[in-house]
């Protein structure tokens, strides 16, 4: 039996499929079901920061300009450093843990620590 996935918002584990998209019962966040390969990234694929680094699991990564949280009154301030960072598929590129929550990130917002 597959385990279901936990929520990439608030990492939760009370998730259910919907359709074509899982939901989290605790938060009521909403994500398309992806198959596990493609939920990362594909290892032939490369993933550069805004100073054309590449970036790797687990790097540690500094945010380039303020980001405003979309649904939120929270702003992720320009020189913030995140750390262990997590490479997925899709637009956002990254994903992180920082003070402030779980986000997920566009590696062109970011650059190399």
């Amino acid at each position: 039996m597959n385990a279901l996935p936990a929520c990439p918002q608030c990492s939760l584990e009370n998730t259910y499929p919907d359709g074509d998209n899982w939901v989290c019962a605790d938060c009521g966040h909403e994500w398309p079901q992806l198959s596990n390969t493609s939920a990362h990234v594909e290892e032939d694929e490369v993933v550069k920061d805004a100073n054309g680094n590449v970036l790797n699991n687990g790097d540690a990564v500094v945010l380039i300009k303020d980001l405003k949280v979309k649904g939120s009154s929270t702003t992720l301030k320009m020189g913030t450093k995140v750390k262990s960072i997590r490479l997925v598929g899709g637009d956002h590129e990254v994903d992180c843990k920082m003070d402030a929550g779980n986000f997920m990130l566009k590696a062109c917002f970011l650059r190399k620590a």
